[in-house]
């Protein structure tokens, strides 16, 4: 009899227990918190941060409050880190104030002529090669030890600015690699006027620098040549020499870090995959007054909001852990060409492979607040946990309704996508971009009492509910085949 009523206690406690047994929707409530969300926003977008400008003592102020409210939530760091960040090679760059370049005969002026891409302030001399494009493929069999390469900017099919400054910035690399005394490049493309690119270039830059030795750095030009004129004088002449000189150019690390923190899952098996919540915590710093006098770039869409989603995603799964593990990043420099994030994927503190889903939160800004729009949301299988959670709190998801503005590629998603993770964005609802969203886009004006946080608490509701259906889910997201990363994906994960 004894045993009996035993029995009927522990199935009585068990079905006690089970009943008791939050849902995701029940768990996503009882985190997230309108005042909460408001409360983060309001600080990180402050105009104490003065616009968290990568490189600026601000940011760093930034990276302190977001690790101390991971640490807070019970987010535990991650082994290999250095305590809640890995430090991220950055060099700031300030612009020459004069210089002059020629080579056989013919002079250039800085900015007229040629612009400064990256160097050091001083004379440089050396013998001249030319490796067509200055690809890695241009190097087999060639000596530039000590010589100053030259080479066509772009690679023959690449057009837009952002492309020729991708491997423009690879080619430095090569040929610093290959212990060049300097690069110089034909600019050739009509795509951006040479006047835009001074402006670009006459500006302290920040660039990822894993030497961080100021001795490795090397004069890195761009030519003005819309004609081909001087690519070809330098074909039809026997150019031996260049000489180079360079005045007022500043080079200095920064200080700056991505942030990192880990909850584990719950499952034996399920843990050992990585759902990784990301966002960049930076933003443009301090600039041209607006016609009300104000300087302070806040960032509050861009990306306080989505700086905010993952804090949100952290302290929800920091008490209600998940099936699968979570890993929580923050990024630095992602307004200076995804930096942080790159560095993270190249340098990674836990294998890529272990990461299975990316899922990253961006914004521009709204201008529909009955949707989110997710950026890749049909790339991946994790669509209609995505769409369920959306429609859970009265919000649709739609996918990216702006394709001419390759936002897929201008977020730090796409970081990891090319190593074959999973990875879409997670963005405020927009249909188009328009006028509504330029008013704020990296704009003066865009400070915190300009959101409307009913939205916002729904947005973050949805972000964070999807989030565990994900997580708990019984199969993985992955890449719908056909897409552009879905071998890669494959190769990745050793599913061939």
């Amino acid at each position: 009899m004894k045993n009996h009523i035993k029995t009927l206690c522990i199935t009585a406690l068990v079905i006690i227990s089970a009943c008791s047994e939050k849902t995701d929707m029940e768990k996503m409530l009882d985190t997230v918190n309108q005042q909460t969300i408001k409360d983060h926003i309001y600080y990180i977008a402050s105009d104490d941060l003065k616009g968290r400008d990568t490189g600026s003592p601000e940011i760093l102020k930034a990276a302190d409050y977001i690790a101390n409210e991971l640490k807070t939530y019970g987010a535990k760091p991650v082994k290999g880190a250095d305590g809640y960040f890995q430090s991220v090679p950055l060099r700031k760059k300030t612009p020459a104030t004069s210089g002059s370049f020629s080579y056989a005969g013919k002079n250039f002026n800085l900015n007229d002529d040629f612009l400064v891409v990256d160097g050091k302030s001083g004379t440089y001399e050396g013998e001249v090669v030319y490796l067509e494009y200055g690809q890695a493929e241009d190097y087999e069999g060639a000596d530039v030890k000590g010589k100053i390469v030259f080479a066509k900017a772009g690679d023959g099919n690449t057009s837009d600015r952002r492309g020729i400054l991708q491997l423009s910035r690879a080619k430095y690399e090569l040929a610093r690699e290959n212990g060049a005394a300097g690069l110089v490049e034909f600019y050739n493309s009509p795509a951006t006027p040479w006047a835009q690119l001074g402006f670009t270039f006459n500006r302290v830059n920040i660039t990822l620098d894993p030497n961080g030795d100021d001795e490795e750095i090397i004069p890195h030009l761009w030519l003005k040549d819309l004609k081909n004129e001087n690519q070809r004088f330098m074909m039809t002449r026997s150019i031996k020499r260049a000489s180079l000189t360079i005045e007022g150019m500043v080079n200095e690390m920064t200080k700056d870090k991505n942030i990192l923190a880990m909850v584990e899952g719950t499952d034996p098996e399920l843990k050992k995959e990585i759902i990784m919540f990301s966002a960049h915590y930076d933003h443009i710093g301090i600039g041209r007054p607006n016609a009300e006098g104000d300087s302070i770039y806040n960032g509050t869409r861009d990306n306080a909001i989505g700086t905010v989603t993952v804090l949100s995603a952290a302290e929800n799964i920091a008490k209600y852990p998940m099936k699968r593990s979570a890993l929580f990043v923050l990024f630095t420099g992602e307004e200076k060409g995804l930096l942080g994030s790159r560095y993270l994927a190249d340098n990674p503190i836990i294998p890529n492979n272990e990461i299975v889903f990316c899922w990253n939160s961006d914004n521009g800004g709204y201008n529909d607040t009955t949707i989110s729009t997710i950026i890749g949301l049909e790339r991946t299988t994790a669509a209609q946990f995505i769409k369920d959670a959306n429609i859970a709190v009265g919000l649709e998801a739609i996918d990216d309704p702006a394709g001419e503005q390759g936002l897929f590629d201008r977020s730090d998603n796409v970081s990891f996508a090319r190593k074959g993770i999973p990875a879409p964005t997670y963005s405020l609802g927009f249909r188009a971009f328009d006028a509504e969203i330029g008013k704020y886009y990296h704009q003066a004006g865009d400070n915190p009492e300009t959101v409307d946080y009913d939205y916002l608490e729904k947005f973050f509701k949805s972000y964070v509910l999807a989030s565990r259906m994900i997580g708990n889910a019984p199969d993985r997201p992955f890449w719908l085949e056909g897409d552009k990363y879905y071998e890669t994906g494959k190769k990745l994960y050793g599913m061939d």
